[in-house]
């Protein structure tokens, strides 16, 4: 199983061999939205438009749209990997929240947005 996100949604995504095609559902929200597509080009587009449609419906009808995710994380990491991390932000020219990011994003093999 794969994920990908987007405006701070996630998706799940498999393939279906029944129906030749990649099929992804947005995860850890209550409403079911899900999108599809043969080729990964396909399927990151449909990606897009469902939660660009979701978050168009939730503001239609008045509903707040429910989130994946917030964008705060906290951790609780030993002082010498917070230094080491602080030094690496700083000599790549970033802050610490930045320099997160990024490296937590490129070792999940995600393009963050």
């Amino acid at each position: 199983m794969s994920l990908m996100q987007y405006k701070n949604f996630t998706a799940k995504i498999e393939y279906s061999d029944e129906d030749e095609c990649f099929i992804g559902h947005i995860d850890h929200i209550k409403d079911i939205v899900g999108f599809h597509g043969e080729s990964v080009n396909e399927l990151k587009e449909a990606f897009i438009e469902a939660v660009d449609d979701y978050l168009e419906f939730c503001h239609s009808v008045g509903k707040t749209p429910q989130k994946s995710y917030t964008e705060n994380l906290i951790l609780r990491i030993a002082a010498e990997a917070r230094a080491t991390a602080e030094n690496a932000a700083r000599i790549s020219g970033k802050n610490l929240n930045q320099w997160a990011t990024e490296t937590l994003c490129k070792e999940a093999r995600i393009i963050c947005t």
